[in-house]
């Protein structure tokens, strides 16, 4: 058998068993054991570098490397790719931002997009990198791969990413001019009485809270919490009401909210931005709710500006995942005995973050089914939007 041959074979079997300090070593040793021409036989059997050989032989004669736990000494190797691309990790986060999902309450971002197709768009935009590449520098950037998860709601819109961007566009420049900036939900109903609630706390063992065995017999009713959440200040406000869930309802809680905490901490404000669902007593065609907003403006003097969320996407309001979330872990297990337990509950909620919310009850009655005259309606101050003047709004003060 020709000895180069051999040579061959044998670091072919030796690589795979060593890490690559060892297998250095061990090719250097070799290359010192051989006769003169034994530094290059080596070389071009191991697939090491002359260098890199000189080098492990040093090091086999006493000059250790500063960290022995290291591969190879510090600033060793091949630079990464991103350190001679300066563009490279900000073309590529453009590239996925465009097309982000996920779930609004994980720290991580994730793309649907293939590391292949990533590699793809770069190289044709003047880079040089590969799928690997792309999934580590993902990876550096904070995203993850992830399975499907149940998220949507109905029939989504085309124009969905687009209502997303206009609605973020929107909320930066009333945040940056220092207007408030609120997203608005009514949670769920509630059943009032000592009856089960979803979750479980801490109790003596064996001493479980006892509750009825059917809540369909319920003498209390329901409640209704609808709320309030300031995004800028991350402070929310819930109007905790026992009658029925109205347009009207829910404009009275906007204006508890503007007079006990909004008014006092925007006292120069001129407007106010709205983000809401496009359903529901806040619904985008709902007469009622705009009626109602068109008073609120002309008692407030605030130019109301309301962005609703395209059908199937009320989970993406901030509202649900930065305080709705929270308030249903905050009283979990415990039965919802009184209205003013949850108006309780609901005041003593609290993020490390920093979300405090203030509750309230309110004890006035809504009744359901009122109409808006066509005339009362063709009286509303509103300015509509360019961009699906359906979904964007704006109601301006009328001269009283």
């Amino acid at each position: 058998m020709d000895k180069a041959i051999g040579y061959d074979g044998f670091f072919d079997m030796l690589r795979p068993q060593l890490g690559e300090r060892a297998f250095r070593l061990a090719s250097s040793a070799l290359a010192m054991a051989l006769p003169r021409g034994g530094v290059s036989l080596v070389a071009s059997c191991s697939g090491l570098s002359r260098p890199t050989i000189y080098s492990g032989m040093r090091e086999l004669g006493g000059a250790a490397p500063s960290d022995p736990d290291r591969q190879r000494r510090a600033g060793g190797g091949r630079k990464a790719l991103e350190a001679g691309d300066a563009t490279l990790e900000s073309d590529l986060r453009g590239l996925v931002s465009a097309h982000q999902r996920g779930d609004p309450e994980s720290p991580l971002i994730w793309t649907s997009k293939s590391l292949r197709r990533l590699a793809a768009e770069l190289n044709g935009s003047g880079h040089s990198v590969g799928p690997v590449t792309v999934g580590r520098l993902l990876e550096k950037m904070g995203f993850t791969l992830q399975s499907n998860k149940k998220s949507h709601e109905g029939a989504g819109s085309p124009d969905r990413d687009a209502q997303f961007a206009h609605i973020a566009g929107t909320a930066r420049t009333f945040i940056e001019m220092g207007q408030p900036v609120v997203s608005v939900d009514a949670k769920k109903k509630e059943l009032v009485g000592n009856f089960r609630n979803n979750g479980r706390e801490y109790r003596p063992g064996g001493e479980p809270e006892k509750v009825e065995v059917y809540d369909f017999v319920n003498e209390n009713g329901r409640a209704t919490p609808y709320g309030i959440y300031d995004v800028a200040a991350n402070e929310g406000f819930v109007n905790v009401g026992t009658s029925h869930d109205t347009a009207e309802f829910a404009v009275d809680s906007i204006r508890r909210w503007w007079i006990e905490m909004g008014r006092p901490r925007y006292p120069r404000a001129h407007s106010l931005l709205i983000t809401a669902d496009g359903g529901g007593s806040n619904g985008s065609r709902n007469r009622l709710w705009k009626t109602a907003l068109q008073r609120f403006s002309d008692e407030a003097g605030l130019n109301v500006c309301v962005c609703h969320f395209p059908p199937g996407t009320s989970k993406w309001n901030k509202i649900e995942h930065r305080m709705f979330s929270v308030i249903s872990m905050n009283w979990r297990g415990r039965p919802l005995t009184s209205v003013e337990v949850i108006v309780s509950l609901i005041a003593a909620t609290s993020t490390t973050a920093g979300l405090r919310i203030k509750a309230a009850k309110s004890d006035k009655t809504y009744a359901c089914g009122e109409k808006v005259p066509d005339e009362e309606l063709q009286r509303l101050r509103i300015l509509k939007a360019d961009v699906h003047p359906e979904w964007n709004y704006a109601l301006r003060p009328r001269k009283l």
